[in-house]
């Protein structure tokens, strides 16, 4: 399995930037995608999740209401849309699958088996 993360970049505060992250290799049906970020000093914080076939959709509490998790089938493509960012938003963002998951662990990263390379998003206030 390969994740290839892009679309970040420097934003003011209450800017917004979409992240995509695509997908290639085997999957499965029970599998779900999520992004994580790492600020430098701190440790990798879960921010958003997906369940792919059920769509259902999991966030941090930081960024419920701001941040938007998608996912499209078709191009095994899971997108994060960020809107309101703020300077504490700022941080190298990674997303990452998980082959099979149980929702009372779906936001650790040790239930991550696969991780795509991170993006940089810096948010200027």
């Amino acid at each position: 399995v390969q994740l290839q993360a892009s679309g970040g970049g420097s934003v003011q505060a209450g800017g917004s930037l979409r992240l995509s992250c695509a997908t290639s290799g085997r999957t499965f049906s029970n599998y779900a995608m999520g992004w994580f970020r790492q600020a430098p000093g701190k440790e990798r914080e879960f921010v958003a999740a997906v369940r792919w076939s059920a769509g259902s959709t999991y966030y941090a509490d930081s960024v419920k209401g701001r941040f938007t998790i998608s996912r499209d089938n078709a191009k095994n493509t899971v997108y994060l849309q960020m809107n309101s960012l703020k300077p504490e938003d700022t941080a190298v963002y990674y997303c990452a699958t998980a082959l099979r998951i149980i929702t009372s662990t779906i936001r650790l990263p040790s239930s991550y088996a696969y991780w795509g390379q991170g993006t940089q998003v810096t948010v200027s206030s």
